[in-house]
């Protein structure tokens, strides 16, 4: 009995002698730093192409090249007969060391740059940009590797006149430009544009720095663009919800474009009536246009067109 008492009062003792434990103190989580920004791609490697009779008939690559050189950039012009061979050494330099790949080419030379685009396809190398300039007939379709394409067109010429589509399925950024009310515009001058080569200077040297514009928000674009109507090299059109108080007139003031431009895109009439909430397809910049016009009408053709 004793020895029982002693041993509970000395349990009790040491209960009490014995501080209550504390809840540990609640750590507030930490956030996760942010991730550092993208770095910019490398400068884009440029490959362009002359039609037939190139060095005669297609001069405006070479100048365009010169311009692209001038701004620092790696771009040779080359003819449309040793395309596939070209083709082998964009893609084994891409794979060397990757850099956004960028496509031109004039009438054989447009049908080149999809016949390059689709030998990288089979490579799984994405092309970051093609322009085709008046594209023979027989060009074929845009393939899911690029990311951009553009084509400048005459529907009515018979030396180009390539009305290029994209494959289906295509979720890239997609603009087609018909010149064919424009009388000035020939098969053979439709390269030689400054204000085109300016255009595409710049467009080449934002490409690796725009932010991304997620595809499945790019809604392709098909102008026939009216006669002696300045041209812009939109990459494609996205959607924008129509407020109250929204015009044509307004909406295409406040996106800096022609409102011939949101009419064809829509299918509607230039003072067509919107309602709030419709959804209304305007032409997107790859990069925010200056504030005067974007292209001069180029040089008048030496002949009739062909």
């Amino acid at each position: 009995m004793l020895a029982a008492v002693a041993l509970l009062a000395l349990s009790t003792g040491a209960a009490v002698a014995s501080p209550p434990k504390s809840k540990p103190a609640a750590v507030a989580p930490v956030a996760p730093p942010p991730p550092p920004p993208a770095e910019p791609l490398p400068p884009p490697k440029i490959y362009l192409f002359r039609g037939a009779m190139g060095p005669i008939f297609s001069t405006g690559m070479d100048r365009l090249s010169e311009k692209l050189t001038k701004a620092g950039f790696s771009a040779d012009v080359y003819e449309f007969t040793i395309c596939r061979w070209i083709g082998d050494r964009a893609i084994t330099s891409y794979k060397e060391s990757p850099a956004p790949i960028v496509l031109i080419g004039h009438s054989m030379g447009g049908l080149c740059s999809i016949v390059i685009s689709e030998m990288a396809a089979k490579e799984n190398i994405p092309i970051s940009l093609v322009i085709a300039i008046d594209p023979a007939h027989a060009t074929g379709d845009v393939p899911l590797n690029v990311e951009r394409f553009i084509n400048i067109f005459l529907s009515d010429s018979v030396l180009g006149g390539g009305d290029v589509v994209a494959v289906p399925g295509y979720r890239g950024h997609y603009a087609s430009y018909d010149l064919k009310e424009n009388s000035r515009v020939s098969h053979i001058n439709i390269e030689k544009s400054d204000d085109i080569h300016r255009q595409i200077v710049e467009m080449v040297t934002q490409l690796p720095r725009i932010p991304a514009q997620p595809h499945a928000d790019a809604v392709p674009l098909r102008y026939l663009v009216p006669a002696n109507s300045l041209v812009e090299l939109w990459d494609s059109g996205m959607r924008v919800p129509v407020r109250r108080g929204d015009t044509m007139e307004s909406i295409a003031a406040a996106n800096r474009v022609p409102l011939w431009s949101i009419a064809q895109s829509n299918s509607l009439a230039e003072n067509a009536q919107l309602t709030p909430g419709q959804s209304i397809i305007v032409p997107r910049h790859l990069t925010p246009p200056e504030p005067t016009a974007a292209m001069a009408a180029p040089p008048p053709a030496p002949a009739g067109r062909k």
